[in-house]
């Protein structure tokens, strides 16, 4: 047997190929794009063969009689005893005109091609779409009554259709799968479609949720899919049957006996992931009831329009995929229950091969995977300014930035502090730039600007590191204004000046990125921190203030909520040598990270606890703090003692508090 296959490089095409060669004596000839040789070899070595039993042809779909040429057409002819159609477009996504020059004008040719040869048959492999939006059962010996056929994708594949039927010399016969998802057995799949759009959606659900935990999905309408297996095993099983005229004119419905609803598709494939299980249903036709004004008149403000394409960007769904969610077709799939009856060939259950599906998206087509995720991919060759950069968190934040290969700018107010990171970052086979200044001094932050976009001409990653903390109880400080003078100063006013200072380079650019380094005091409320938590929320709300007004000019902003640090700044309260801390490392890392992925924030689980504590029951947060505070007393430097005084000691109750916190980063 001789046989003829467009599409042979596609998903389906790869694996009938391999199907028709598994049988005895046969030949395939396979069409091939002119400039696309080169994938023959990857193709011989997948269907384990040769030259001499699978035949590369050049041509083009989109040429008339395939654009193949007259001598391949004469040596062909009298030769194929069946063509299989299976090139198209298959992408909603894709454009109308695209999808016309393939899906319509390629059939065509196809045809043409097939009388050209003299095949004996025509396999044509549609789709279910080809009966658009039906409402109701839809039969497979059907056509005409297709209806709600508006979406290119559906026009398409019924026009193509329509091309088989009514204008092929050759007897031919249809198969229209259903959403053709990865191999049953494997999980694999070539790219992200049907099903697939919603995997990113889960699999956020699974990164912020427990997996016990109730969630709320759309019931839709009935989606039916089927794996590639089960179609190629189908459409090998029928072409072979002994009697052709049997299948003549005649089309099958390769879909699932059950299918599913759409909620149910979501369900099980939350439950693949180890996501939360969508206990409660809300049905999808209810968004139909939303007047089309009301909807248009809601689509023509620009924030909706930018909300809605920043979430569907986000998680990888097409513009129109809420089109499909009410899917009104049913498919009936007696003529195929037929042709298999005795073949052993049945379409596996959803339920027991969703999770190699799953598994295989997150292992090999999850987009994630595809994006630079590394600090190097991110800030190499671009220039970064680490205030405070001589000592602890910045100190370590510049060396990460310096060996991913950033041009890393340090500043301080110690010279010899930045001559020793200098010299550090050089035994590290690295170099820092290094600038004295003091940020709490507005007209030294104003001459410092200057010279940064004298010399670099700005700066692309702005981490703003430098700070002051002072740990002492407010009734400890009813004679010490100046600490929430100086605090303010530097932790507020030093990082505005600075930062208002390097963004209109940045705006000129159309990008840049800041870091505040800010604390998880904002998040909790800590008491003892009045003066540096004040000034830390300060910069948040201006910082929140800004990414909004930046947001459409490529300017991202990201704060910090930063625990408890083990650096210079928190050496002389001893009370922490016993409370769990980051490495000034560990902290490096979260800023790495805010350049790497520009979330708006990044803050430990407690701190977001205690943000949420403080929203939902604020009486019982204030009862928690007001107990720590009274636990854990100020230090003698911050009760004003002379040095050498007795260390304060720490009660049984605050001694059992940090083994229950045991881990659990202030």
């Amino acid at each position: 047997m001789h046989y003829f296959v467009t599409g042979a490089t596609g998903f389906i095409g790869r694996r009938l190929v391999k199907a028709l060669l598994a049988r005895r004596g046969t030949t395939v000839s396979f069409l091939v794009r002119a400039g696309s040789e080169g994938k023959v070899g990857d193709l011989l070595a997948f269907w384990g063969t040769t030259k001499a039993r699978a035949i590369p042809v050049t041509g083009d779909l989109t040429a008339k009689k395939l654009g193949v040429s007259a001598d391949a057409l004469k040596a062909m002819k009298g030769n194929i005893d069946a063509v299989f159609h299976l090139a198209a477009v298959y992408d909603l996504s894709a454009d109308e005109e695209s999808q016309v020059r393939v899906n319509i004008e390629g059939t065509r040719n196809l045809v043409e091609f097939a009388k050209a040869v003299d095949a004996k048959h025509l396999h044509h492999v549609s789709s279910i779409a080809a009966a658009g939006l039906y409402e109701g059962v839809f039969r497979e010996d059907m056509f005409d009554e297709a209806e709600n056929l508006e979406h290119p994708y559906f026009s398409t594949k019924h026009e193509s259709e329509k091309i088989v039927r009514t204008e092929s010399k050759v007897p031919w016969t249809v198969y229209r799968p259903a959403f053709v998802v990865g191999d049953s057995s494997t999980g694999e799949m070539d790219k992200i479609d049907g099903p697939y759009y919603f995997f990113k959606l889960i699999q956020r659900m699974r990164q912020f949720l427990p997996p016990w935990l109730p969630s709320v999905g759309l019931e839709g309408g009935r989606i039916n899919i089927v794996p590639v297996d089960f179609v190629v095993a189908c459409i090998d099983h029928i072409s072979h049957l002994h009697n052709r005229n049997a299948i003549a004119g005649k089309a099958f419905h390769l879909v699932d006996p059950k299918g599913y609803r759409v909620g149910d598709v979501l369900d099980i494939f939350s439950r693949a992931a180890h996501a939360p299980k969508m206990n409660l249903f809300v049905n999808a036709a209810l968004l139909g009831f939303i007047p089309k004004s009301v909807k248009k008149g809601m689509m023509a403000l620009a924030p909706v329009r930018r909300i809605r394409r920043a979430v569907m960007k986000d998680l990888g769904l097409p513009e129109d995929i809420f089109t499909f969610l009410n899917w009104p077709t049913r498919y009936d799939r007696r003529a195929l229950d037929a042709v298999l009856e005795g073949s052993g060939i049945e379409c596996p259950d959803l339920h027991d091969y969703a999770w190699r599906l799953w598994d295989y998206w997150e292992r090999h087509l999850d987009p994630a995977l595809f994006i630079d995720r590394s600090l190097r991919g991110q800030v190499a060759g671009k220039v970064v300014l680490v205030t405070g950069g001589s000592s602890g968190i910045g100190l370590a934040t510049a060396h990460k930035f310096a060996e991913a290969g950033a041009t890393t700018i340090i500043c301080g107010r110690d010279p010899d502090k930045l001559d020793e990171a200098c010299a550090e970052a050089k035994a590290k086979g690295h170099a820092f730039i290094a600038y004295p200044v003091d940020l709490a001094e507005m007209a030294d932050v104003d001459r410092f600007v200057a010279l940064l976009l004298e010399k670099h001409g700005g700066v692309d990653f702005l981490v703003n590191n430098a700070g002051r903390s002072i740990r002492r109880a407010i009734e400890s400080s009813y004679d010490r204004f100046h600490d929430y003078e100086r605090t303010m100063q530097l932790n507020y006013f030093g990082c505005l000046r600075i930062t208002m200072g390097l963004l209109p380079a940045m705006v000129a650019r159309k990008k840049g990125h800041v870091v505040n380094i800010s604390s998880i005091g904002v998040l909790t409320n800590a008491p003892r921190f009045s003066a540096y938590v004040a000034s830390k929320a300060a910069l948040d709300a201006w910082t929140r203030c800004a990414s909004s007004e930046f947001a459409d000019q490529g300017i991202t902003f990201t704060t910090i909520n930063m625990p408890l640090v083990r650096t210079p700044m928190i050496a002389p309260t001893k009370i922490y040598n016993n409370v769990p801390t980051l490495s000034p490392e560990e902290a490096a890392d979260m800023v790495a990270q805010a350049c790497i992925d520009k979330p708006v924030r990044i803050a430990t689980r407690l701190g977001m606890f205690g943000e949420l504590l403080h929203a939902t029951v604020p009486r019982v947060a204030q009862i928690v703090m007001n107990t720590s505070f009274r636990m854990f007393p100020d230090s003698s430097a911050a009760k004003g003692d002379k040095a050498g005084a007795a260390k304060p000691q720490l009660s049984a109750e605050a001694v059992a508090m940090q083994q229950l916190m045991r881990g659990i980063h202030f």
